[in-house]
């Protein structure tokens, strides 16, 4: 197996359209990176850049310590599943998981061991001999990972595999697919625009928009800690609210949330920290998980300096829980006036929410109900440049210190080298260059 490293890798095609911009990740050897983000954000073509079948504009792309950019994609040593598993349909399971050793002309004895043990593996011995018509989404689809299997490549890339499959066999195939990767403890990278079989099945998520990375983090990191207003509402499902309001200090030194009528208080922690000084009597962006709006009475008395009142428009009962989807600061149009055809009714203060709660709670379409948002795990974002605001904790705050002053005394020291280079003779520097010339042809040479 092999680690991949892409560094500063662009995509550009005629007419100046850049769909992959400095691309830039180290991917470690056994890992399951995920390249997720909407439809064109780029991913699909980092993979094929990877496996070969896209030319790399600029940059550089090493599997292992080997550079690979004008290596052929089947000396590459990698293998590749596509979302229409690109069966060969007169040939038999056997013979479609063969067929690239049988290319390479193995032996026998070696494809037909090798066969049976991926066929063991993914649960197919029994389908061996079957043509691919014979086969159910989900079988195909364990077929061509077989296939992959059988060549023991260096990595596996998977584009999208599971997008053609029911929901019910997707879920299962996720499993598989993350068992498989831990049974053969090899390096995967997977694409999909599914956050749930991202956050389900990856060591670290590569989340990209219009062909540029956004973050790179564990899917927990990812949830908890996303660095923009995009990363927010891209991971999770049901996806982030987000509340425009304003902050605001009172005279008691605590900083409010307001948004219409509403005013939320945030934690002192919050609102007595250095990041939020610059963004007070400011607009800002708040995110707020669904499961962070809670309607219980207990935690409404916990949270009383962070209770509102909206308007529930619509339940839906998922088994587990029950997603309510609200209306705060609702406007309230009296009967008549709706029956008047000239008159527009300004619902722009409405702030509309979706809440995850429990099976067991009460709330009904059409009820007015109270319900409190936990501050503490609220995100908030610079309403211009759409990042985070990050809160540091001390210990953050002082290894910020440390790398901070780390990185002055290596600037220093980089300058007195500078200014020594400087003050040496010049006879001294062309004798260096002659040397170096020269073993740089002799390098070539070899």
């Amino acid at each position: 197996m092999a680690s991949l490293s892409l560094r500063h890798i662009y995509k550009k095609y005629p007419g100046g359209v850049t769909a992959v911009s400095d691309f830039c990740l180290e991917v470690k050897d056994t890992e399951f990176i995920i390249f997720v983000g909407p439809s064109g954000c780029g991913k699909s073509t980092t993979l094929r850049m990877i496996a070969g079948l896209e030319e790399i504009t600029e940059g550089e792309l090493y599997i292992g310590d080997r550079l690979v950019n004008d290596v052929a994609p089947k000396d590459r040593d990698i293998a590749m599943v596509f979302q229409n598993y690109a069966l060969y349909p007169h040939m038999t399971v056997f013979d479609n998981m063969a067929f690239g050793l049988k290319l390479r002309k193995v032996p026998k004895e070696t494809i037909k061991r090798k066969v049976e043990e991926a066929a063991r593996i993914l649960d197919i011995s029994h389908l061996l001999d079957r043509l691919p018509k014979a086969l159910s989404g989900g079988q195909k689809q364990r077929v061509a990972l077989g296939r992959a299997i059988v060549r023991d490549p260096k990595v596996f890339l998977l584009d999208e595999p599971l997008s053609n499959l029911d929901a019910k066999l997707r879920a299962a195939m996720r499993t598989e697919i993350t068992k498989l990767h831990n049974s053969l403890q090899a390096t995967f990278i997977y694409v999909t625009h599914d956050q749930v079989e991202a956050m389900t099945m990856a060591t670290r998520i590569v989340v990209m928009k219009d062909g540029v990375i956004q973050q790179v983090d564990s899917p927990q990191a990812l949830y908890d800690n996303p660095v923009n207003l995009f990363v927010a509402g891209f991971i999770g499902t049901p996806q982030m609210n987000f509340i425009n309001g304003t902050l605001e200090k009172d005279d008691d030194g605590y900083v409010y949330l307001h948004f219409g009528e509403i005013r939320i208080r945030l934690p002192e922690e919050k609102g007595n920290a250095d990041e939020i000084k610059p963004y007070i009597e400011k607009e800002v962006i708040a995110g707020v998980r669904p499961e962070c709006i809670v309607d219980t009475p207990m935690q409404i008395a916990a949270m009383q300096e962070a209770s509102f009142e909206a308007y529930c428009d619509v339940t839906e009962l998922m088994g587990a829980e029950i997603y309510l989807y609200l209306i705060a600061n609702k406007v309230e149009v009296d009967e008549s006036l709706k029956e008047r055809k000239n008159v527009v009714i300004d619902r722009s203060g409405e702030q509309k929410l979706i809440a995850r709660v429990s099976p067991r709670s009460t709330v009904r379409a059409g009820d007015t109900v109270t319900l409190a948002i936990d501050t503490t795990r609220m995100h908030l974002f610079d309403k211009e440049t759409e990042k985070a605001i990050v809160f540091l904790t001390e210990e953050e705050k002082k290894k910020a210190a440390r790398v901070a002053e780390a990185e002055k005394a290596a600037a220093e020291v980089e300058g007195e080298q500078t200014e020594t280079v400087e003050e040496t003779p010049a006879e001294e520097p062309v004798e260096e260059k002659t040397e170096d010339a020269s073993v740089t042809d002799t390098t070539v040479t070899e």
